[in-house]
């Protein structure tokens, strides 16, 4: 028996507020540090609370998503500065109602819905082709964005013919 399988590695683009985030956190954390040095020791508390948010904020600027496709089943992981993985989503694709790209009038109905939730798994880049999956899971309905190249749209496409759409 042969399975369906096939998985991609996305790499989300740096937006300015990632490089805004990036920025002031580590130079907080030196301004503090030097200030505590010289001026004050208490203000080495407020070096170390920068530096504890940085330990958990700055590898969230510098992410890579990777979708596992087996046999229906969507699995997304989020790698954090090429070093920490965390599963981000999984998703059975007979759970999903529809998959069409995000600029398709099959989701003029879902773009209007205002209790949506939308959870971006691509690049953030809108001159890539990125679809969107429409779905519900625990807290509702979902929008769930993600950027797969051809072989993977192709997977989903032949695992559930009438809910993806390529146009």
């Amino acid at each position: 028996m042969s399975d369906l399988y096939t998985e991609l590695l996305v790499k989300k683009e740096r937006t300015s507020k990632d490089t805004l985030i990036r920025f002031g956190i580590i130079a907080g954390t030196a301004v503090f540090v030097f200030a505590g040095l010289f001026i004050s020791p208490l203000l080495l508390i407020p070096a170390i609370a920068c530096g504890v948010a940085a330990y958990f904020i700055v590898p969230r600027t510098d992410l890579e998503f990777e979708y596992l496709f087996i046999n229906g089943d969507l699995d997304i992981d989020m790698i954090m500065s090429k070093a920490k993985r965390k599963k981000a989503k999984s998703v059975k694709m007979e759970e999903i109602d529809l998959v069409a790209p995000l600029n398709s009038h099959r989701l003029d109905y879902y773009n209007n819905n205002q209790n949506i939730r939308v959870l971006d798994y691509s690049s953030g880049n809108a001159e890539h082709k990125r679809y969107a999956l429409i779905g519900k899971d625990d807290k509702g309905l979902c929008k769930i964005i993600i950027e797969p190249d051809e072989a993977l749209a192709n997977a989903m496409k032949n695992c559930a013919p009438g809910k993806v759409f390529l146009d």
